[in-house]
């Protein structure tokens, strides 16, 4: 389980691997992590790959550290996290939904 958003992303490409929770997804993400900074997550026929800092995304995602760390480690509803604000997503919000895939 990752302490920090940082450690969440430096091995997200290891646990997604040959993972079939990615497989058919095609999509990039940028997730904006307030206090913790920005990756671009590109998943692609049943891989990931992440790089830290800014580029086009179909999807944003935007959360303080303290909400995603929450999401990611199961103790807030993704969902719930939006409706209250916490969590805020733009562009294209198929692909958000399918995020959990990867959580």
């Amino acid at each position: 389980m990752a302490e920090n958003a940082r450690q969440f992303f430096e091995t997200l490409e290891t646990r997604a691997a040959g993972s079939s929770k990615v497989a058919g997804l095609n999509a990039t993400y940028l997730f904006d992590i307030d206090g913790a900074g920005k990756w671009i997550v590109r998943v692609e026929n049943g891989n990931a790959s992440v790089h830290e800092g800014e580029g086009d995304a179909e999807t944003t995602i935007s959360a303080s550290e303290e909400t995603f760390m929450r999401i990611v480690n199961g103790e807030q509803n993704a969902t719930s996290a939006f409706m209250m604000g916490k969590l805020k997503v733009s562009g294209d919000l198929g692909n958000a939904m399918k995020l959990q895939q990867l959580f």
